[in-house]
């Protein structure tokens, strides 16, 4: 098998891996929920794949449901739930709606009542009831992402703007319960940052938002700083909560694709997190370290990083990791750097990442591409076609954080 071959298996053994039904079979199994009514209400890049497992287990027991997650993540209508599609990463009117109908369906429910909340990664988006106007929700939201912030700092401002973040969403569930099944990526699982944490209480602080705008000096209204001042809910009493899978487990599955094609694997880390260009040339870097190896080795990191916008082209934090390694690994022997987003979309693009070898810098060149212009305009998505570097999945069904993985093949 080719280098490219290699790293398209790893890329979808480890993806199979980590898809959410066994996850969510395994947290429903055996859970009694009492004798009063049960709803479900699914949200994130992976709602539609953890709601169709629950509703295969659950059958007749589920009063009604409502799904939301991305657009083209739907692949077909689910029985006794209403599924709804929404914008990512910048929540639109069809967030709003579908979260609206979500919060219609808790409404008035009784102690004896439970409602079982699927939440996963773009969750923050897709579920929204803004206490602000959505313009200028989609403008915090871009100024945000532009800047650089990670998300945790993002979820910190955004959870103050909405009616549903920050354990919002369980008190307006109350007084009946709410079960959680919650799939990370977020770095260490911090569940109150989790697609902001709607049913879990809030660990940050008013303090920490002021100084968030402050760093990066977000421009916000007088209404947005206002609600900065409020804080959010400390104490839940009627939720119980379940991590079902991480980017740990990503990784975990990454190393053994690797080892099963004869690689020598080692996890360097699971909580990645800085700049997607500096992680490309440290991952190529580490490659040059060991040219001299007699055998196939391995090496991986999982977490997220982050793209600070700088032009106007088209791509993601995965493809400028991999385009950036290009330069390192230039001419070395059998080298491949790839990464990749678990949930199958890098950025606002349709490719899941990208991957570089030995040979694209040198194919760039050949076509009068620069690289060090093309990640100033972050256009990786259109160099690495050129080489055929864009690792295309389509909408995987789940979502915990990113993997990246070089690869030398002796």
């Amino acid at each position: 098998m080719t280098l490219r071959e290699d790293a398209d298996d790893i890329v979808k053994e480890a993806i199979r891996r980590v898809l959410p039904d066994e996850a969510v079979a395994k947290a429903l199994n055996g859970k009694a929920f009492g004798a009063g009514r049960l709803y479900l209400v699914a949200a994130g890049k992976a709602a539609w794949q953890m709601a169709k497992t629950a509703g295969e287990i659950l059958g007749d027991r589920l009063e009604k449901g409502v799904v939301i997650t991305k657009y083209d993540h739907v692949k077909e209508e689910l029985p006794r739930m209403d599924c709804y599609e929404a914008g990512h990463p910048v929540p639109d009117e069809n967030s709003f709606r579908a979260t609206q109908a979500a919060l219609d369906l808790v409404s008035g429910l009784q102690a004896e009542d439970t409602v079982l909340f699927l939440l996963s990664g773009g969750g923050s988006a897709l579920f929204e009831k803004p206490l602000i106007s959505g313009e200028e929700l989609a403008d915090i939201t871009k100024q945000l992402l532009a800047c650089g912030a990670d998300i945790v700092e993002m979820n910190t401002i955004r959870k103050r703007l909405s009616a549903v973040k920050g354990g919002k969403f369980a008190k307006l569930c109350e007084p009946a319960k709410v079960y959680s099944i919650v799939l990370s990526d977020i770095l260490g699982d911090p569940l109150d940052m989790i697609a902001s944490g709607p049913a879990y209480p809030d660990a940050s602080t008013c303090e920490q938002a002021l100084a968030i705008v402050e760093k990066y000096q977000l421009q916000l209204s007088k209404r947005a700083m206002e609600l900065l001042y409020q804080e959010t809910p400390k104490t839940l009493s009627n939720v119980e909560t379940e991590i079902t899978g991480s980017v740990r487990n990503l990784c975990q599955a990454a190393k053994e694709a690797c080892e099963k094609l004869g690689y020598e694997a080692v996890i360097l880390t699971d909580q990645l997190n800085c700049v997607a260009r500096e992680a490309g040339v440290f991952l190529g870097d580490i490659a040059k370290s060991y040219q001299s190896t007699q055998k196939s080795l391995a090496f991986i990191a999982g977490g997220e990083t982050v793209v600070y916008l700088t032009g106007h082209g088209k791509g993601g934090r995965n493809q400028e990791l991999a385009l950036a390694a290009a330069t390192a690994i230039d001419g070395l022997k059998d080298t491949a750097v790839f990464s990749v987003g678990s949930d199958g979309t890098d950025g606002p693009t349709d490719a899941a990442g990208g991957y570089s070898d030995q040979d694209t810098a040198r194919l760039l060149s050949e076509k009068k591409i620069d690289i060090f212009q093309v990640l100033q305009e972050n256009d990786a998505y259109h160099a690495l076609q050129e080489t055929g570097g864009l690792i295309m999945t389509g909408a995987t069904g789940t979502n915990v954080n990113d993997v990246a993985v070089t690869l030398i093949k002796r």
